[in-house]
């Protein structure tokens, strides 16, 4: 039993740091210190890839009325989103200029071609602007900024050293960018301007969760806590709170 947010800074060989998570189905960022989890530091954004998908098809369906949903099936549309989105790194000014859009043209496989302008900028943006989608609240990096704000000073500058990227959906190209970008700003705007967060964004950090895993699993600390067949099949399920308690 482990906290995802600890095994995604475990992956980088660290203990400490501020973990930012952005999944299928929500957003976390998690302050780690000494290997212990921060809860009351940690925070939530229900925004991520599953959420941007049902928003990319929605965006395609308004800018190309012969299309119907049914034409754009949700694995289509997750296929289509990883291979053609990225994040702008100035938002409003890439939606004013048409100029800077990068129009891309793909066939689904079953007869219909879809064409995205705008729509590859536009899908990831709701992780920054959850207002995009009719959430209040901040987006991503105010969220990570809070979380940093909500720890003790002392802790405050060895976990911004650290700020550890991790889940599918931080994979679009010029997210780290723009994270690293807006964080800092949340720094500055907020009188931390000595605060300078780190980010490490490994090329891998899709698993990162599964990486951490199998590294604290073939730690020599981990092996007393592991579990087998015949312990089990002799002790049954009180053996699980025996163990992890």
């Amino acid at each position: 039993m482990a906290s995802t947010a600890l095994l995604a800074l475990c992956s980088t060989g660290a203990f400490s740091g501020l973990a930012i998570e952005a999944g299928a189905g929500v957003c976390h960022a998690t302050p780690i210190y000494a290997g212990h989890s921060w809860h009351q530091a940690t925070f939530r954004l229900n925004v991520a890839g599953s959420t941007l998908s049902r928003y990319l098809r929605d965006l395609l369906v308004a800018a190309n009325p012969d299309l119907s949903q049914h034409a754009l099936p949700r694995k289509a549309i997750t296929h289509l989103k990883k291979r053609s989105c990225y994040v702008s790194l100035d938002f409003e000014g890439d939606l004013r200029d048409p100029a800077r859009h990068r129009p891309a043209s793909f066939s689904m496989g079953n007869g219909c071609c879809v064409r995205l302008s705008s729509e590859r900028f536009r899908c990831p943006e709701p992780i920054f602007q959850p207002g995009l989608l009719g959430q209040a609240g901040p987006g991503l990096p105010a969220l990570a900024f809070r979380a940093l704000q909500k720890m003790p000073e002392t802790l405050r500058t060895r976990l911004a050293d650290t700020v550890v990227l991790a889940g599918g959906s931080t994979l679009f190209p010029g997210f780290a960018e723009r994270l690293d970008k807006e964080l800092e700003a949340q720094c500055r705007r907020h009188g931390y301007a000595a605060l300078r967060p780190h980010l490490v964004a490994e090329h891998g950090r899709g698993m990162a969760v599964w990486t951490g895993g199998s590294m604290v699993a073939s730690l020599h600390s981990f092996q007393r806590r592991w579990i087998t067949r015949a312990m089990y099949q002799e002790c049954g399920s009180r053996l699980l709170y025996d163990v992890f308690n």
